[in-house]
């Protein structure tokens, strides 16, 4: 039996837990009274107003809402404007991509250094948000049944994706940009403008993949190709058809020889023909030269390089210098739904804020590192246009002349970080390729970190070897942001190796990295 004393114990915890219980019921009922005094005032307002179901108040709210917007003490999003009546909005037309600014007419623009940081995407939001939101959606609610926002399906346009285009057009002085999920699909487009029986004139050093596109689909659909070696604008001008001959398609420097072709003097050919000239830019970014600004009427880019940055989302890019040739484009991109998707056109506005110190950084690394590879023994041929020839070396391996050079530095501000050299033997520029370290072995470039290839193996092994003009022997490097002394140390390193007896260099470089660490 419990003592007295331990029966009081008892009680006096179970009236403290009944005390407590009943402040919480009060305050429960408190809140609920507060609720329902809320919800009374609320009914009774909209009772006042529209007597009705609960579907007339949720109806009278979201008119509320929408008619708010539209005073002239809210700040007016710009996708809450009107694109048009439906009555005379024509379907059938060509679409008409959400209106925007242009720049092809502007001579006075800021550094790109400082357009890229500045850059407001959504100038009309009404929260003036510090980084552009993504507008992850599909559809896109309309003022009315008679009256068109200027979004409707993210297919066709979203705010976005239009932040991507506005800023990619204003670095390139384009009248308009248009952002696409890859690479391939906007130099699909560009060929897409053209009908069959054009002919298509391409440089002869070019991407694996826009030959395949020109030589396995465009030809499927009756467009005439000719590859010419456009740095001889003779030869050039002996190829052109009159009347036939629509595009002019170069790489400048070129991928990945590194030749370099006059702009200014190929666009004044292409314009007493009536041709259209496109240049794919992506080696250099808009940072480094305007190819609008030189004559020519297209310039794309894979945006998964340079423009990205990070190697984290694929895009492209397709930048025209009037109005008719944006209106085709946006044609074919909302037609084709190749329209890139709002996190990705994210992803490359904030890659696209540090693109001017990625770009000067990698650049540098670029330079050290030609230098030194010019000093190497077993580099046959060096090929990068931002390094002038020295006339007091005359068995120097840089393979651009000094005419090369001055022509490249009259287009561009810099010779970008992308290189490649020979060393006329195959195996010994694979074992060179194996031996790297920080260097990673893939496709692409532009990234912040350094990579390596072999161009006839992976980056233009879609071209037949029977066709393929590219050096068996060539190695590519794209120049990242690392600290230069360790780039130059890897290089040492796998040279060393590549020239040693070892059998496996991969294996040799872990084992002796091991016995250097169990020293420590």
């Amino acid at each position: 039996m419990p003592s007295l004393e331990e029966e009081n114990k008892q009680l006096r915890a179970q009236i403290e837990s009944l005390e407590s219980r009943v402040e919480e019921l009060e305050s429960e009922r408190d809140s609920l009274d507060y609720r329902n005094c809320q919800l009374t005032k609320l009914l009774e307002e909209v009772g006042k107003r529209d007597e009705g179901t609960a579907y007339n108040i949720a109806d009278h709210l979201a008119e509320e809402s929408w008619q708010y917007c539209q005073t002239d003490n809210a700040v007016l999003p710009e996708n809450f404007e009107k694109k048009g009546s439906a009555s005379t909005f024509d379907t059938q037309a060509i679409p008409t991509y959400p209106d925007r600014p242009h720049f092809d007419k502007e001579t006075k623009m800021l550094h790109p250094a400082t357009q890229v940081v500045i850059f407001d995407g959504c100038p009309n939001d009404p929260y003036h948000p510090s980084s552009m939101p993504i507008y992850q959606t599909a559809t896109f609610v309309q003022p009315s049944i008679t009256e068109f926002g200027p979004y409707d399906y993210t297919r066709s346009g979203n705010p976005t994706r239009t932040a991507l285009e506005v800023l990619i057009a204003k670095l390139e002085s384009a009248h308009s940009a248009f952002a696409f999920t890859t690479g391939m699909s906007a130099l699909t487009t560009i060929t897409q403008l053209f009908d069959t029986n054009d002919e298509i004139i391409a440089c002869a050093d070019l991407y694996g993949g826009m030959h395949r596109l020109l030589t396995q689909v465009c030809n499927r659909f009756g467009i005439k190709l000719k590859f010419i070696d456009t740095t001889d604008l003779v030869a050039l001008q002996e190829a052109i058809t009159p009347g036939v001959t629509k595009l002019i398609h170069i790489e400048s420097p070129s991928n990945p020889l590194m030749r370099i072709t006059d702009l200014r003097k190929l666009s004044a050919m292409a314009k007493e023909h009536g041709i259209l000239v496109s240049v794919d830019s992506t080696m250099m970014s808009p940072y480094l030269w305007k190819p609008l600004n030189l004559g020519a009427d297209i310039v794309m880019h894979s945006g998964t390089k340079f423009l990205s940055g990070h190697s984290d989302t694929m895009v492209g890019v397709v930048c025209v210098k009037d109005e008719k040739l944006a209106s085709r484009v946006a044609f074919l991109q909302n037609a084709q739904g190749t329209a890139l998707a709002p996190f990705d056109s994210w992803l490359v506005l904030r890659g696209l804020k540090t693109l001017a110190i990625r770009v000067e950084r990698q650049q540098y690394n670029t330079v050290q590192i030609a230098k030194y590879l010019a000093s190497v023994p077993q580099v046959a041929k060096l090929h990068y246009a931002g390094m002038k020839p020295d006339a007091d070396s005359p068995q120097s391996p840089l393979t651009n002349s000094l005419s090369s050079f001055d022509l490249h530095r009259a287009q561009a501000k810099g010779g970008g970080s992308v290189l490649s050299f020979e060393t006329g033997d195959v195996k010994l520029s694979q074992r060179i390729v194996d031996a790297c370290r920080l260097f990673k072995i893939t496709v692409s470039f532009g990234s912040c970190n350094s990579l390596i290839e072999m161009p006839c193996l992976l980056s233009h092994a879609s071209i037949p070897a029977e066709k393929r003009t590219l050096p068996a022997d060539l190695i590519r490097l794209s120049i990242g942001i690392e600290d230069i002394a360790d780039l130059l140390f890897d290089l040492q390193r796998a040279f060393k190796y590549a020239t040693s007896g070892a059998k496996d260099v991969r294996a040799q470089i872990k084992k002796d990295m091991e016995k250097e660490a169990s020293r420590k």
